[in-house]
């Protein structure tokens, strides 16, 4: 359950900062159009992030993870898992079961987030306002135009003034519950080559191939 939650990050879509309508603050839409013009820069991304899920009875569970992304292509590291996608197919191997499900990559899902789109979250679909800033970081606050169609009801990103880039994202869930993702780490154009984002089964001998692709 906890792994489907991080993997739901890993999705929510790549794109360039729609127009929205007219509530929208202007100081948060000059810092997000920054914040995107810089992410844009990058052809490759690698990062380390922790996730902290409270929930309503004040329980917290934390996890820590690896990603790296290029377009829509991306590689994520958890505990007990290894997620692959070049675009199109996505392998999740789960290590103590030396076993490999493929799936086809998920598109035109609203409400699915991606690590290859965990740092272009808020190009589309929000309303934002500005929240405020200190010496270090500013705030913004992003609604969905489609509440109805969300588990959450705001996103709060953290967003680092002088680098321009996020710092944390905060999801607060309809239920309660809220979903914390800390960047510990952030790599702008390091040299990944696209067979990183591949799974090598061969590498893997006696593994347990489970095909859960259409037509499969």
């Amino acid at each position: 359950m906890f792994t489907k939650k991080i993997t739901l990050i890993a999705l929510l879509a790549v794109g360039f900062l729609t127009s929205l309508n007219a509530q929208n603050d202007p100081k948060a839409k000059t810092i997000l159009d920054d914040l995107s013009a810089k992410t844009k820069a990058y052809t490759t991304v690698k990062a380390e992030f922790e996730l902290v899920v409270e929930k309503k009875d004040k329980t917290k569970e934390t996890q820590k993870g690896k990603i790296q992304t290029k377009g829509s292509k991306y590689k994520l590291f958890i505990p007990g898992h290894e997620i692959y996608c070049d675009g199109k197919t996505v392998w999740d191997y789960i290590k103590d079961a030396n076993e490999v499900q493929i799936k086809d990559m998920e598109v035109g899902n609203d409400d699915a987030l991606s690590p290859s789109t965990i740092f272009t979250l808020y190009e589309k679909g929000y309303k934002y306002k500005f929240d405020g800033e200190d010496a270090v970081t500013q705030t913004i606050s992003l609604f969905p135009l489609n509440p109805d169609k969300k588990k959450f009801h705001t996103i709060k990103l953290i967003i680092d003034k002088t680098k321009k880039q996020i710092t944390s994202v905060k999801m607060m869930m309809k239920d309660g519950s809220t979903q914390t993702y800390s960047i510990k780490s952030f790599l702008g154009n390091a040299d990944i080559p696209d067979s990183d984002f591949v799974f090598d089964k061969k590498t893997h001998p006696g593994i347990d191939v489970e095909d859960l692709r259409d037509g499969k």
